[in-house]
């Protein structure tokens, strides 16, 4: 048996940015609905480092002050350490209150309480455990789409506008036969792992160089740091191969503050969790009654933690875009461009600094990289481009804000908070 909706869009996908999204367009009067694959969040997440310009977004929705007090650490910027020396120190508070911070704070918090203002529109419909099977259509045009639950439940929803933002392996795109434009332009892979380390956990997100190995290091909640171990691209199957132990003398002998709590807490492989980087950027991001944002329309490195930003900012743009696309009954690919045209250049940006970037920070020992990497970080330092950098870094290259003016539901956001 198959069970019939509708409503004016269908979002796939429950991460940040489909629900904040879906939350937009709920507080503008839209009816959707949303399909989630998972059933829960209570799963390990990755790269939860909110920029400045991913904080402002959730805060226009409410969300921000709730989430951050179920529990969060606040980063006062960003260094680059070199063995003994740090190389580049960059200061949010050059930024100004009240963003003028990074902040690492659990994603599954996030997406709860989003979820959570979601559901109190009676125009909300939340269908979770629920894998999309196929996209309807009508010629070259997306109606809807279609799902089906692990119990063999299905589940169809026609809408005037599919939004697949079910994240870098994203089955939308699968679905509406769009190439996801893989590059494998950055030469390191990411293993991550977390140990319990109180009064060890830093005050900055930190790319620190030791042992001719880069490790991404941050501060999580309540006493965590979060470690991201870079290495070779491809390699971590041989890595792997030497076993937990060989594993853990490398990681101890590279990253000796938390030597004894890696030695202490690592017990297998399994505590480790590769990440596959690349870049994507999907061939277009549009199609008649369809649109992708956040990682199904491009994927970055955790380099600068752009993801999560990227999306929540993909989805403050796209939101008057599909309202005024609902307004006048017209969601051809023609009307939705205007998303694409207004995030292309911004997106793109991102590619080519998180490029250069990686190749500073994370490049494995080299006469030319050693030699450039400390003039490039004086250059950062001493002079305004610091300043440029940090803002462009934060907010991106053209700040993004939630057309809350569109909302209808007369409520106070942060009031909910």
């Amino acid at each position: 048996m198959t069970d019939h909706h509708t409503a004016d869009v269908c979002v796939v996908g429950a991460g940040p940015a489909g629900l904040a999204l879906s939350l937009m367009l709920l507080r503008s009067g839209a009816r959707v609905a949303l399909f989630e694959r998972s059933s829960a969040f209570h799963r390990e997440f990755r790269g939860e480092i909110l920029q400045p310009g991913g904080m402002a977004v959730l805060d226009a929705l409410g969300v921000l002050a709730a989430a951050r007090g179920r529990g969060a650490r606040a980063h006062r910027g960003f260094q680059l350490v070199d063995g003994a020396r740090t190389l580049l120190d960059i200061d949010y508070g050059r930024l100004g209150a009240p963003y003028d911070h990074l902040l690492a704070v659990g994603q599954q918090h996030v997406l709860e309480e989003l979820l959570d203002a979601c559901r109190r529109h009676p125009s909300f419909a939340y269908f979770e455990g629920h894998r999309v099977t196929g996209l309807l259509s009508e010629g070259d045009r997306v109606v809807g789409a279609a799902g089906e639950q692990g119990r063999g439940e299905r589940r169809t929803v026609r809408a005037s506008v599919v939004v697949g933002a079910d994240g870098r392996y994203s089955r939308t795109r699968r679905l509406a036969g769009i190439d996801p434009g893989r590059m494998d332009v950055f030469d390191q892979d990411v293993v991550w792992f977390r140990v319990h380390a109180p009064g060890a956990a830093p005050d900055r997100v930190r790319v620190y160089r030791a042992a001719g190995q880069a490790f991404l290091v941050y501060g999580a909640h309540p006493d965590l740091v979060q470690i991201g171990w870079t290495v070779p691209h491809g390699s971590w199957p041989r890595v792997a191969a030497r076993g937990i132990n060989a594993v853990k003398r490398e990681l101890a002998e590279a990253l000796p503050p938390y030597a004894e709590a890696i030695a202490g807490q690592l017990t297998a492989l399994s505590d480790l969790t590769l990440l596959d980087v690349f870049a994507g950027r999907a061939e277009s991001w549009t199609r008649d009654g369809l649109v992708l944002i956040g990682d199904a329309a491009h994927t970055h490195s955790p380099l600068g933690a752009q993801g999560i930003n990227l999306a929540l900012q993909d989805a403050a743009v796209l939101h008057p875009v599909l309202l005024d696309a609902l307004g006048a009954r017209e969601p051809s690919a023609q009307v939705l461009e205007r998303y694409t045209q207004q995030r292309s250049a911004d997106v793109d940006a991102v590619f080519r600094f998180q490029k250069v970037q990686s190749k500073a920070m994370l490049a494995r020992p080299n006469p030319v990289a050693d030699t450039v990497r400390p003039v490039l970080a004086r250059l950062v330092s001493r002079t305004p481009l610091g300043a440029v950098l940090t803002r462009r870094i934060a907010h991106g290259r053209t700040p993004v804000g939630v057309r809350t003016d569109l909302f209808t539901d007369h409520h106070n956001a942060k009031a909910r908070s």
